[in-house]
């Protein structure tokens, strides 16, 4: 087979052979997320403001972390970020692994990726 008839549309590591012409939609559904990316392995701290409205990133594609930019419409249309009105003035930490249970707040997921993560790293070491 002729290697010019193949296109490689590559997202972590995935990699996907298409045999056919691509249309533009084609390739995007093939680089689109259907799981959140980690925008950091650490939270952000943000200060609020009482009042205000926010809208925080759920899919980490965002290039405002921690707040959505819309991002997502391309990259991950399956999410949506997430809106809140802060109660209080007051600084927070807010996710940016997008691992938490409480969120848009940190919970301290972010030491799970760190751990897994970590982990990865050491069997690639010794494989």
């Amino acid at each position: 087979m002729n290697a010019g008839r193949f296109l490689f549309a590559v997202q972590r590591g995935c990699r996907q052979t298409i045999k056919r012409p691509v249309s533009l939609s084609m390739v995007l559904c093939c680089l689109q997320s259907t799981q959140a990316v980690s925008a950091a392995r650490l939270p952000c701290r943000v200060k609020l403001s009482a009042g205000k409205r926010y809208a925080w990133c759920s899919c980490g594609h965002s290039k405002k972390q921690p707040f959505c930019d819309g991002a997502h419409r391309t990259m991950a249309p399956s999410f949506s970020p997430l809106r809140f009105t802060a109660e209080k003035d007051r600084t927070v930490m807010l996710c940016a692994c997008k691992q938490t249970k409480n969120a848009p707040y940190c919970d301290g997921s972010h030491f799970k990726v760190i751990f897994r993560d970590l982990v990865k790293s050491v069997k690639s070491v010794f494989k």
